[in-house]
């Protein structure tokens, strides 16, 4: 493991926390897993996800603005997509910790 002596200024610190608040929405995960598949209009991750089109919008938005996802016109629906691989790198090393975490809670109980 790397260990870095960097310390992030207060201003960075803000900047890092508003990213993870971002991402600890349930909704905007699954917004973005659903996207992760390809691009979709509003209507798709309606039908996908079961949540309402007030709710989605508000999310992609948020999602829109911090550049994770963009949006692009076709005729008059809006497709939106992932515009940043850096989730998708973020969630994968947190499953991997999580499965290391819990294979190794698994291994201790089966030795006792």
């Amino acid at each position: 493991m790397v260990v870095s002596s960097f310390v992030p200024g207060p201003q960075l610190l803000e900047e890092l926390s508003q990213f993870f608040r971002l991402l600890s929405e349930p909704a905007r995960l699954q917004l973005l897993c659903e996207l992760k598949q390809g691009p979709c209009d509003v209507a798709t991750l309606i039908e996908s996800t079961g949540f309402s089109q007030s709710h989605i919008s508000r999310q992609l938005g948020q999602l829109q603005r911090a550049g994770v996802v963009r949006c692009e016109r076709d005729g008059v629906r809006l497709i939106y997509r992932v515009d940043d691989t850096l989730v998708d790198d973020l969630c994968e090393l947190v499953q991997n910790r999580l499965r290391q975490r819990l294979q190794a809670q698994l291994a201790e109980l089966q030795s006792v």
